[in-house]
C-alpha cells in the first residue's frame, strides 16, 4: 500500500506517525531504525538515505 507523501518530501517529520510510516516504507526500514537516523544525522531525508545505507 503506498501512503500519501509528505507536505515537506526533503524532510522526515518524527512527531507525524502518518509521515513515520511513510518514510518507513519508503526507505524500507523499521521505526526504530529511522528515528535513530534522524537523531544521528538530522531530519534531512538525504542525510538519512545515506545513513541507512551504511
Amino acid at each position: 500500500m503506498l501512503l500519501s507523501p509528505p507536505a515537506d518530501p526533503a524532510r522526515i517529520n518524527l512527531l507525524s506517525t502518518i509521515e513515520v510510516n511513510y518514510w518507513c516504507q519508503t526507505l524500507n526500514c523499521t521505526e526504530t531504525r529511522l528515528r535513530n537516523a534522524v537523531l544521528a544525522v538530522g531530519p534531512l531525508v538525504a542525510d538519512v538515505r545515506g545513513y541507512l545505507s551504511r
